[in-house]
């Protein structure tokens, strides 16, 4: 009886514990175990739920960890600190405090699993772990994590599409829905929800981006499931048929497969009290592991000119070549070489033309050619030896574990090179660029190239726009490759400033530039100077207006330069009030940049004195830029 007694009262007791809070004691997540052993969660922040009861659990092919669990034990309470750099940030120290515990839970048969989790002032995150050295592998069915959203929340999330020539590649629009809703708005058949996905929540009071990190070969990157009924969203894995442009097998299901210990993904919750908490938040790299490059100074962001986006079918060495003396003349540090580089490199030597500009060149390459670990090294070594600085890998289209494995090489063995890494076509980052700090950007964004493929991008690009920053950009940086000003297949609405704003609002490590030379050239002194001193990485940013799908106006700043940009997501003039005093400190005036005569082609430049009262209408789909003035 005394035994019974002891057992009943130790479990009590862990049962209180199954929660952690961040120690600012703003955020919560606690787990709970049902009378059948049943596993489920949920947050809070101030105490009200932002994610309700959730279920979690795993079924494995020979185990199963969904009912029957019982709490083995909990760990103590441990304080974690994350301070790093990140060579591509809106922030670029980071530096956050956490609460951390481990719960190990038994199942029916014996076996252990672990959840960790983790409570910080941006939000909470937990993870399933296997410490044992078992012989052999595990597959893993079905992962039954959920995200329990109330119905009444609304919130922005991209479909997930099928498996096709070009897809999965993340560039579909983010779609405005209430929590539960069906896909719908989808630019190809879809399957499910992407990560991240952006909920305003708790009567509108906080937002929450449900997002994931640490994403290893382990794993597969993840989606959500099209079924959300009652604001219920699950995980799901990548499919067997996302293999269009890589020689990966049939396997029928693609399933996770990995050996023991096994160490299986953060699911990560942000939480912020305004959107722009959440556009700040750094919470995906502060979960990454730590920097594998011991020396990266020879990692710089910069900026590059690019033919493709005006000139697409013309792949001659005089193209290439304007485009480097536009990089040349600007300043840039870069200067990318898109398909068909190859042959004009043989014609004409390209890549040595560059470096006689002291321009450095980055170059596209086929993701086949860089999926076999040897062919890849091989692939490396010679481009290094060419005087080439960074690659441009595209056409992923595929979430599969043996992606993620590969990409993981692909950074590894580029940095032995000291190359450069970009993936076009491809996942979402989860926080591979604090891992790999050679990784300095990705598309998986519906950019500028849209312009030539999706009828509906003219109408939606400057909502997207807005969007965006909250959602894409913070799980890493963005390649949109923007200021897009020539009219292409689907003609432009938004105006000239917005265009060139965007480069300002998008974190890149390197900003591809997407137009021609006469434009370039056409461009007002001020411009031109705006141009070359622009940053393509921030020491500090503040989000001053954040409202997702509306309007979004930012503080960035870097060494001695200091710059407030903003963009109208609407079709209506939408009004900006800031005192310029608390951003223009040891500054005498401002210069603002907005709409010329023709809002689509043409700017306007005027200087001001710093006012504490600021005004500005933004005009419809338009924007502004203020650089302030010594």
């Amino acid at each position: 009886m005394p035994s019974v007694f002891f057992l009943l009262t130790n479990c009590k007791a862990q049962n209180t514990s199954l929660s952690l809070k961040s120690k600012d004691n703003l955020n919560q997540i606690s787990l709970s175990l049902s009378e059948d052993g049943q596993l489920s969660y949920k947050v809070t922040r101030h105490d009200k739920a932002v994610i309700l009861d959730s279920p979690l659990g795993l079924t494995f092919e020979n185990d199963d960890f969904t009912t029957g669990l019982s709490v083995v034990n909990v760990s103590p309470i441990e304080e974690k600190r994350e301070k790093y750099e990140l060579k591509v940030a809106n922030n670029k120290i980071a530096d956050h405090v956490f609460k951390t515990k481990s719960i190990t839970f038994k199942n029916k048969q014996g076996a252990l699993m672990t959840i960790d989790l983790i409570a910080g002032e941006e939000g909470v995150a937990f993870r399933y772990k296997f410490d044992n050295k078992a012989n052999g592998s595990k597959i893993l069915k079905n992962e039954l994590t959920g995200f329990h959203i109330d119905q009444k929340a609304k919130g922005w999330l991209q479909p997930y599409n099928k498996a096709g020539d070009y897809t999965p590649g993340y560039e579909d629009f983010y779609v405005n829905v209430k929590s539960g809703d069906p896909i719908s708005g989808a630019r190809n058949e879809s399957i499910g929800w992407c990560m991240p996905a952006l909920f305003n929540v708790n009567d509108a009071k906080n937002w929450v981006l449900i997002a994931e990190s640490g994403t290893d070969g382990s794993f597969p990157g993840c989606h959500l499931a099209p079924d959300s009924k009652n604001g219920m969203y699950t995980i799901a894995f990548a499919k067997n048929d996302e293999k269009f442009t890589l020689p990966l097998p049939d396997k029928g299901n693609a399933y996770p497969e990995s050996a023991e210990p096994w160490t299986m993904p953060w699911r990560v919750i942000m939480i912020g009290d305004n959107a722009g908490n959440i556009l700040l938040s750094t919470m995906i790299t502060d979960l990454a592991p730590a920097s594998k490059i011991k020396d990266v100074s020879w990692i710089q962001s910069g900026k590059a000119a690019w033919s493709w986006w005006s000139h697409p079918e013309d792949f001659t060495p005089e193209m290439y070549n304007k485009f480097t003396d536009v990089s040349a003349s600007f300043g840039f540090k870069y200067t990318l070489f898109d398909a068909g580089w190859e042959k004009a490199n043989k014609e004409g030597k390209i890549v040595d033309y560059a470096l006689s500009k002291g321009v450095q060149p980055l170059v596209w390459g086929f993701s086949a050619e860089y999926f076999d670990s040897e062919k890849r090294k091989k692939r490396f070594k010679e481009l290094a030896e060419m005087g080439i600085k960074g690659v441009k890998i595209d056409f992923w289209c595929s979430d599969r574990q043996e992606v993620m494995a590969s990409l993981q090489g692909v950074f590894e063995d580029a940095a032995k090179e000291h190359l450069l890494v970009n993936l076009h076509g491809t996942t979402v980052p989860r926080g591979w660029h604090r891992t790999w700090p050679n990784f300095v950007t990705a598309e998986a964004i519906l950019g500028t190239e849209s312009y030539f493929y999706e009828p509906r991008f003219p109408e939606k690009a400057a909502e997207q726009n807005t969007v965006l920053p909250f959602t894409r950009n913070v799980a890493g940086p963005a390649d949109y490759t923007p200021f897009a000003l020539t009219f292409r297949k689907y003609t432009r609405l938004n105006t000239s400033v917005h265009e060139l704003a965007m480069a300002m609002i998008y974190t890149s490590g390197i900003i591809h530039f997407a137009d021609s030379e006469e434009v370039f050239n056409s461009l007002p002194n001020e411009l031109k100077n705006l141009l070359k001193e622009m940053p393509a990485t921030w020491d500090k940013t503040e989000a001053i207006v954040a409202e997702p799908g509306k309007s979004i106006v930012l503080s960035r700043k870097k060494d001695n330069l200091s710059y407030i940009i903003g963009i109208n997501g609407t079709n209506t003039s939408l009004p900006v009030f800031i005192d310029l005093t608390k951003y223009g400190k040891g500054y005498s005036k401002f210069r603002i940049i907005s709409e010329g005569k023709d809002p689509l082609m043409d700017f306007k430049v005027e200087t001001h004195p710093i006012d504490a009262k600021w005004k500005y209408n933004m005009a419809p789909k338009g924007g502004f830029i203020i650089e302030f003035v010594k």
